[in-house]
């Protein structure tokens, strides 16, 4: 999620678990907590140009459930023993902050699409239970609120229970988005099915800042389909359209380690694009045809075959604004159903 939604959770659990007389300092620790694992960004900008790499590490050891605890309890114990008087006087409650405002972090970053390596060291794919987008106002506006709320307030009752309420409007947002996402992928289930891709590879995935509008992605043999679900303006079956990728080329790479980890992390969601005679890949979980937030350029045809190029990612040409004007309109208006003739062909060239 965005910085500011990690920092607001950080600071609510940790100051929803303190005493009251120690909340103000708990709202700071958590946001500073919440912050620190996506500070990994940073590091690994000094260690690698290679967007490839600066892609998939991020979301890595910071980002690990079987690390955090540890190193949370670390953090506590040194606080205790070198003088915080505050975790002292209460080491219990504050053990229970520090590592929640930690914890958080990546559970809830597993809730997007991009991909977070919850089991660190472990090599499972990352976690991409996308349900949420990355920026989503109606989830982390509660958590602001039961922030300022209690920050203004101090040792006061009402802001733990602003806290408390915020902690619970956003969690039972995250609950609905998960619904949502059975909704939408129940109705895309149905259309795959007669389109003949029952069992195609998927994900379903949030619009901008929304849970109303869904995009959903199935792979084919020689390509990928995409099609959009809007919960509230939508009545009839799922339409999708179909887009080509060049199989040939991406299978002919996919020995390149930067083709197998771009396909670990992403789950094989992948479009594969020949530009001027060099193999492109686009992430196909962020963004939507034709634009796409993450598209490396990986390797080269020549005389003698495919050869390997270091990685360099292309700029996105995506109109933000436009993109959330037509997202916006999407949601409430479902388009016209498209004639058979005039949609593209399932894996058509």
């Amino acid at each position: 999620m965005d910085s500011l939604t990690q920092i607001v959770l950080g600071a609510s659990v940790a100051a929803a678990v303190v005493p009251a007389a120690h909340r103000r300092a708990a709202l700071l620790a958590g946001a500073a907590l919440g912050t620190v694992p996506d500070l990994d960004g940073l590091v690994i900008a000094l260690l690698t140009d290679d967007p490839v790499l600066r892609m998939t590490l991020h979301r890595g050891i910071t980002h690990s459930v079987l690390v955090l605890p540890l190193a949370a309890a670390a953090l506590w114990w040194a606080l205790r023993r070198y003088g915080n008087g505050r975790v002292a006087a209460s080491p219990g409650r504050w053990f229970w902050a520090i590592q929640l405002a930690l914890v958080t972090h990546p559970l809830l970053d597993a809730f997007t699409v991009y991909g977070t390596q919850l089991l660190w060291p472990f090599r499972p794919p990352p976690a991409m239970w996308s349900s949420v987008f990355i920026i989503d106002p109606l989830y982390t506006i509660w958590l602001l609120i039961g922030v300022l709320v209690a920050a203004f307030a101090g040792a006061r009752q009402v802001g733990g229970r602003a806290l408390a309420v915020g902690l619970a409007l956003s969690t039972a947002y995250l609950g609905w988005s998960l619904v949502a996402k059975s909704c939408v992928d129940r109705e895309a289930d149905h259309a795959l099915a007669a389109l003949g891709l029952a069992d195609a590879p998927r994900f379903s995935v949030p619009m901008p800042g929304n849970t109303v509008l869904w995009r959903v992605v199935a792979m084919t043999p020689d390509g990928y389909v995409e099609g959009f679900r809007s919960l509230v303006a939508d009545r009839g079956p799922m339409q999708f359209a179909a887009y080509p990728s060049d199989v040939a080329a991406l299978r002919a790479n996919a020995a390149l380690p930067a083709v197998r980890r771009l396909a670990w992390f992403n789950h094989g969601f992948m479009g594969a694009t020949v530009v001027d005679g060099r193999l492109q890949l686009s992430d196909l979980r962020m963004g939507n045809e034709p634009d796409y937030f993450f598209r490396f350029t990986v390797a080269e045809r020549t005389a003698a075959g495919w050869a390997a190029l270091p990685p360099t990612q292309a700029p996105m040409a995506r109109d933000l604004g436009a993109t959330w004007s037509a997202t916006w309109a999407r949601m409430w208006h479902e388009p016209p159903v498209q004639e058979a003739a005039d949609r593209p062909a399932i894996g058509s060239h």
